[in-house]
């Protein structure tokens, strides 16, 4: 069965144009034009997948996102005019996956939704298991713990950690995360792993100001913690 998107959008040329661009690469699509239609949307329609603007009427993209994420983990693409870094994560976030900027190539958005659906649908072999120190993560479910304890993590966070997991004490950059989590790294989105890292330490942390689990190595990027890091 082909992935259900929602396209949330105020102007309509550009839901008719990412609509027939989704269409013709096998996507069902659900359209909103307003922040409450796109939740009404969300909670009727169970998309796989919301491509959200932030610049809504009637509610504010962000809050729209907020309003998913109390919900749900379904991944989120923002769609934004703003030019302020600090917006776009703002969004990030609030937990969206990915974002693109207007004015964008729809082929560019329909690229990105393959990517972000590939690794939510994940390609590891069943029941494999990565665990460091008291983090456990299900590949094949898709399922963190820490200490025991199940954590909800939006598609972007679990690769993210996973990645960082996968290898304790090797330090990644910005752009080779970027690389590992979405398959292409483009100069000028390094720091949105800055906003996911922020967010899986609120998550993961027991003191997110003083990380015990994803250390930043300053002028290089992140690393996992070793045995022995302080």
């Amino acid at each position: 069965m082909s992935k259900r998107i929602l396209i949330v959008d105020d102007e309509p040329k550009i839901v008719r144009v990412l609509r027939g661009y989704l269409e013709a690469a096998g996507f069902q699509v659900v359209a909103a034009y307003d922040g409450t239609e796109a939740l009404a949307a969300f909670r009727n329609e169970a998309p796989d997948l919301i491509v959200l603007d932030l610049m809504l009427p009637e509610i504010d993209g962000l809050d729209v996102a907020r309003a998913i994420r109390r919900e749900s983990d379904v991944p989120i693409i923002m769609l934004t005019a703003r030019v302020d870094e600090a917006d776009r994560l703002i969004g990030l976030e609030l937990g969206a996956d990915d974002y693109v900027t207007k004015p964008f190539s729809p082929r560019e958005v329909v690229a990105r939704v393959r990517a972000v659906l590939r690794r939510v649908g994940g390609s590891e072999p069943a029941s494999r298991v990565l665990s460091a120190g008291d983090v456990a993560l299900d590949l094949d479910k898709r399922q963190a713990t820490v200490g025991g304890q199940p954590v909800e993590l939006t598609p972007t966070e679990f690769d993210l950690l996973a990645t960082l997991v996968e290898s304790p004490g090797r330090v990644f950059s910005r752009i080779q995360l970027l690389d590992k989590i979405q398959g292409y790294a483009f100069e000028g989105y390094e720091r949105t792993i800055d906003a996911h890292v922020k967010n899986l330490r609120q998550k993961i942390e027991e003191d997110p100001r003083h990380p015990h689990y994803i250390l930043t190595v300053y002028g290089l990027g992140y690393k996992f913690a070793e045995p022995g890091d302080a």
